[in-house]
């Protein structure tokens, strides 16, 4: 197991270094209950899908990861919704 990153309590600045939080994609995929490519595809495409977003604010708070919370998700979804549409 690899150790996390010393400013974990600082909220991320993005779904990819939220995921990366973790130790691993596997240990994301776990807490989050999805698969690992499921997992892997959200660190890739800079999204969550929201039926994991329960999951995903619950493990942040046992993780001590500051502010992720439904509105840092649907702000972060929304962004990367808008990207795809620019590119």
């Amino acid at each position: 197991m690899t150790a996390r990153p010393a400013n974990i309590s600082e909220l991320p600045t993005n779904i990819s270094g939220l995921i990366d939080r973790w130790h691993s994609i596997g240990a994301f995929a776990a807490d989050v209950g999805c698969g690992y490519e499921a997992a892997r595809q959200m660190r890739r495409r800079g999204r969550i899908a929201p039926q994991h977003w329960p999951q995903v604010v619950a493990a942040s708070r046992r993780l001590g990861i500051a502010g992720v919370s439904y509105e840092w998700l649907a702000g972060h979804r929304a962004a990367a919704a808008m990207q795809g549409e620019a590119a």
